[in-house]
């Protein structure tokens, strides 16, 4: 696929130290990038747009799901066939990204591409690790297809995969909201290996809250899945 096929949409919020680089990089490799700034109350806007970023911009914030959509939405009228999201705080290595360009390339049957992060011998904390572990087995139950890192935010998604889709998550749980409704509709996900990286970004996860979030959306999704059925 060409480069100029594919957009990078980064949602962001408060990301001012990281958002200038991370779009620097993006550019030199895929030069369409994407960033929705998501009510920042620091300059993550201003920043992204002066290093050659297309910028929407929340005038609060409204949630890393809200601001995909915002993406999403703004995407599907223009002329691209895939999109690689990523996160803006520096998590997501722009190297990685020739990983997701060559799975679409070699894997035309599969509608979303994602990273799979390396779980042992890292920095990753010891409670995330166990989350994420957990999650994407329970995840892949409820999808029917193995997804060994549904927690992870970097992945390809091609354009008629995600055009029509009808969320109704706004927060963190709107990815998995994504992969489960694509697998329910028989789209195929694959996976490549991505770099871990954990430096001074503190999770902007509210344990409790997103928990509650996520399980609300499972049990809205079944019920309108068994209706449909």
């Amino acid at each position: 696929m060409d480069k100029n096929q594919i957009a990078v949409l980064i949602p962001a919020h408060n990301e001012a130290k990281a958002i200038g680089g991370l779009v620097n990089e993006v550019r030199r490799i895929i030069p369409n990038v994407f960033v929705i700034d998501d009510g920042s109350t620091d300059n993550t806007a201003e920043i992204a747009q002066t290093n050659g970023a297309f910028v929407i911009r929340h005038q609060q914030c409204m949630g890393k799901g809200s601001a995909l959509k915002t993406g999403f939405s703004h995407l599907k009228n223009l002329p691209f066939l895939a999109y690689i999201t990523m996160d803006g705080d520096g998590q997501h290595l722009p190297s990685d990204i020739d990983r997701f360009i060559n799975a679409l390339e070699r894997n035309k049957k599969a509608g979303i591409i994602l990273g799979k992060r390396k779980i042992k011998g890292t920095d990753m904390p010891f409670i995330r690790r166990l989350t994420n572990l957990s999650m994407s087995i329970l995840i892949s139950i409820i999808a029917l297809q193995w997804i060994p890192d549904s927690q992870n935010g970097f992945r390809a998604i091609k354009k008629e995969v995600i055009k029509n889709m009808k969320l109704i998550t706004n927060h963190f749980e709107t990815e998995t909201e994504i992969l489960l409704r694509a697998s329910w509709k028989g789209v195929k996900l694959a996976s490549v290996p991505i770099s871990t990286v954990y430096q001074e970004q503190k999770s902007k996860i509210k344990p409790i809250t997103d928990t509650k979030k996520f399980f609300i959306m499972l049990i809205k999704l079944c019920i309108s899945y068994g209706r449909k059925n």
